[in-house]
């Protein structure tokens, strides 16, 4: 089969996969749902808070946040709403310099500021009348996966995790994107970048998506057709990032940490097909986290969780929270 036509069935899979979505929310009520924010080293963080409907007493609430260059819009809803639906509150948000929250530059994604934007929505959370503080979970895919991993790894108010499709290593990865023979040119770049800050200019920047011509982060048809449909329901959503995001994410390694997430419970949800953030690195890192621990993996690739997966993705995520945050509140510090 020729790659076109992997790619025309991916389009179809996922304007199906969309409009099933579509129909099911016309149809289904909506947990409630109201506009938050709160204060992150001196910017404001903003997202949605779901609360299940009558609930007699706290609630464990799962902490969420969309991958490189997203926005909340992009999918997270159908997360927050399948685990609203099952007692969980969960708190979905933007991270600092995109979508609705404040923060400059705009479009600059620094991972381990995006990490600490973590801990605040954990902070926030736990204050929240009717959440218990003792049963947050946090929930993370692609770029906030590896996020999620470092996070629960050295932050024990942390009670479980799910990821899905996360990034392990931005060295490794980042070699696969770019030819070795174009990584000369492209460190240079990272460096007329940063000089031309330091003498007060404005931030170099690079198309997420596009036509190769163009040089964007992701060339792949694939990538740039879910980003773009994805997009239609997230006006605020923008397609660039500072070109020092690209720099950041090639020396950011969530991986390392996983072996120090236990004995919080972690579940990886890894697609076979994953070419973005690599399946075999995903493997091969969950194979050093120690127990308790689960993996589930699905047959697509990297935006399978969203789109033909959704549905074993998030039950798998849902049953997983309902496991290990319905017991009786965990006290460990």
């Amino acid at each position: 089969m020729s790659t076109y036509s992997n790619y025309r069935i991916y389009e179809l899979k996922l304007q199906v996969g969309l409009t099933a979505y579509a129909l099911y929310s016309a149809l289904v009520p909506t947990p409630h749902r109201r506009d938050v924010e709160f204060p992150a080293d001196g910017t404001t963080i903003r997202g949605w808070l779901y609360l299940p409907d009558s609930a007699a007493r706290a609630v464990p609430a799962i902490v969420m946040a969309p991958g490189f260059a997203c926005v909340k819009e992009m999918h997270l809803d159908r997360y927050a709403e399948i685990f609203a639906a099952s007692g969980l509150a969960a708190l979905v948000f933007d991270f600092r310099n995109l979508g609705a929250s404040g923060g400059e530059p705009r479009q600059e994604i620094d991972p381990w500021q995006q990490a600490e934007d973590y801990r605040h929505a954990i902070t926030y959370a736990s204050a929240v009348p009717g959440i218990d503080a003792n049963r947050i979970g946090i929930w993370g895919s692609s770029y906030s996966g590896g996020h999620a991993l470092v996070v629960a790894a050295t932050d024990r108010r942390v009670k479980c995790v799910a990821v899905q499709v996360p990034t392990i290593s931005g060295h490794d990865s980042g070699l696969r994107r770019v030819a070795m023979a174009d990584v000369p040119k492209l460190t240079a770049e990272f460096a007329a970048d940063r000089l031309q800050r330091m003498q007060g200019g404005v931030p170099a920047t690079r198309r997420i998506v596009g036509d190769p011509a163009d040089n964007p982060i992701y060339p792949a048809p694939a990538v740039r057709d879910w980003f773009l449909e994805s997009a239609r329901s997230a006006p605020a959503w923008r397609n660039e990032v500072t070109l020092r995001s690209v720099e950041f994410a090639r020396a950011y390694e969530p991986g390392a940490y996983i072996s120090h997430i236990s004995p919080t419970p972690l579940l990886m949800i890894v697609g076979l097909q994953d070419f973005t953030t690599c399946t075999d690195l995903q493997l091969a890192a969950y194979n050093r986290a120690l127990e308790p621990k689960k993996l589930v993996t699905l047959a697509g690739g990297h935006f399978a969780p969203y789109c033909e997966e959704f549905e074993t993705a998030s039950s798998s995520a849902r049953d997983w929270f309902l496991q290990h945050l319905r017991a009786a509140p965990d006290k460990r510090s």
